[in-house]
């Protein structure tokens, strides 16, 4: 009998309003680990309420990582976060603890399992040319010509998808090959401290139980000032809508509401309200599509229903058999 070695770090993942922060704090109580966020909306600071980001008191119960880091003027990039996370995995062991990688920014978990392609870099001329001509013609119809140039692509996109659809034609701009082309031969990342078998998702049983969670959750932001903090945001004056930082499910559908409400034909704000809430929860469910999308095409997950009413004692299981120190093999 071999005792098995306990991994450096664990990832749990899942959709939007899965629970997965809810999981991570119960493990927080039963074992000594540290929260990694693989969020890349909770990176901004001053973006709180939009985020759920974890609270004060949260975050005095277990270290959290990678939140907070930068204003909502700047970028974080999938290369930066795996270079952050595989730091601080590294770290997190060396103190004697387990690093929980918790959060659904499926890009981030991609770059972290799978590595990045060596795709061109960022074209600030090129980017600011699509970004006028979609201010001018609309995301749908740059997505409209990126499934000309790249249908691969296209296919996994939806048509206000503005950061991806902005992306794929600027790679496609700059290399003269589509996106997809880059991204076709990739394997597993030989230097991931995080290995597949260590991937626990949360995913639902029941698509609707994820929905009203969702609309759940996006009224509880509203009634916790979300309006208010994106009117703070706009305040500030360095800051519009075709930032990252804004293009954040909900709060892109605040900024524009708010544009809608200070034109000429200014709207209420219980229309106002009504509308945010509307296209907030549109976008939330298309995101979690996107998320689930992804988790289903990695079959050496493992899964747990979020819906069902032991989840959380089957996520403690198996967290345990990984981390039980007197889990042995033959």
């Amino acid at each position: 009998m071999t005792a098995v070695p306990r991994p450096r770090c664990i990832a749990l993942a899942g959709p939007t309003a899965s629970g997965k922060s809810a999981a991570s704090l119960a493990l927080a109580q039963r074992w000594p680990i540290e929260i990694v966020s693989v969020d890349s909306a909770l990176v901004y600071r001053g973006m709180d309420i939009g985020t759920a980001k974890p609270t004060p008191a949260e975050r005095a119960q277990v270290p959290h990582h990678l939140i907070d880091l930068i204003e909502p003027t700047d970028a974080y990039s999938a290369a930066a976060f795996v270079r952050d996370a595989t730091r601080l995995v590294g770290e997190i062991a060396a103190r004697g603890r387990t690093a929980v990688l918790v959060g659904g920014t499926m890009l981030y978990f991609k770059a972290l399992l799978v590595g990045l392609d060596d795709m061109p870099t960022a074209d600030p001329a090129v980017r600011e040319a699509i970004e006028a001509r979609a201010r001018h013609e609309g995301w749908p119809a740059l997505h409209a010509e990126l499934a000309r140039v790249d249908p691969a692509t296209a296919a996994r996109l939806a048509p206000n998808d503005s950061q991806r659809i902005q992306r794929a034609l600027e790679v496609h701009a700059v290399s003269g090959q589509p996106l997809s082309a880059w991204q076709s031969g990739r394997s597993h990342n030989p230097d991931s401290p995080l290995l597949p078998r260590h991937l626990l998702s949360l995913e639902p049983a029941d698509r609707a139980w994820l929905h009203r969670r969702i609309a759940q959750r996006f009224d509880a932001m509203l009634a916790d000032g979300l309006v208010d903090e994106v009117q703070r945001l706009r305040a500030r004056g360095d800051l519009h809508a075709d930032l990252p930082s804004m293009r954040c499910v909900g709060y892109r559908q605040t900024w524009e509401a708010l544009d809608r409400a200070d034109g000429p034909d200014g709207a209420a704000l219980t229309d106002l309200l009504a509308d945010v809430r509307e296209r907030g929860i549109a976008a939330t469910r298309q995101l979690a599509k996107r998320q689930l999308t992804w988790l289903r095409s990695m079959p050496e997950r493992r899964t747990v229903a979020c819906d069902a009413p032991d989840a959380l004692e089957q996520v403690i299981g198996v967290v345990a058999s990984l981390l039980d120190s007197t889990h042995r093999t033959p």
